[in-house]
């Protein structure tokens, strides 16, 4: 369903258990970012009305999360650390060019977003299936719904906005540029790294 060109290794998640601190730190921050991104696109194209209702949803949802992971780490005698640099997000930026019109802008910006959901998704389920502490698998279980529907909503912008067979075309050759980029990837305690 997400298209995704390398799954992660199911053994990401022993690494994951080794430092549920770190690991629920790393999501805050992804949290805290995505309603950034929500945040930036009103800024960037108040033009686009359907947009904008949609990420003040999105900003809304994605905050709360921060907070529902926030309170994961309080629970447990922890306080939310440093933001740590996304490697996963950085290389991942690198793909597009920079520049072109405001619409060629805009679908990049989408298509980069949806395939950030779309990660996050499947390391949820990931996490959801194979974490032993079970109240913490539910909890991914049920954030892995949210991120499979932000992926499609952001996917679905792209195509709104750019030319539907255009966006198709870029949205696979992102897809396989993200594959050979998380060959590199998966050996931390990371969302998405």
């Amino acid at each position: 369903m997400l298209g995704l060109k390398l799954p992660t290794d199911p053994r990401w998640v022993n690494i994951v258990e080794k430092n549920i601190e770190e690991i629920l730190t790393d999501h805050a921050y992804c949290e805290q970012k995505a309603a950034s991104t929500a945040i930036s696109l009103i800024v960037s194209f108040p033009e686009y009305t359907d947009l904008v209702q949609e990420m003040i949803a999105l900003v809304k949802e994605e905050i709360s999360h921060f907070k529902m992971v926030h309170d994961k780490l309080l629970a447990n005698g922890w306080i939310l650390g440093r933001d740590r640099k996304d490697d996963y997000v950085i290389q991942l930026l690198k793909f597009f060019p920079k520049g072109g019109s405001r619409t060629t802008q805009l679908v990049h910006r989408l298509l980069y977003a949806a395939l950030i959901e779309a990660r996050s998704c499947e390391r949820f389920r990931l996490l959801s299936e194979e974490l032993e502490d079970r109240d913490l698998a539910e909890f991914y279980r049920k954030l892995m719904v949210s991120e499979a529907n932000h992926y499609t909503m952001f996917l679905g912008f792209a195509r709104q906005y750019g030319d539907r067979k255009e966006v198709d075309k870029k949205w696979q050759e992102l897809l396989d540029y993200e594959a050979s980029i998380m060959k590199d990837l998966g050996k931390h305690e990371t969302i998405h790294g």
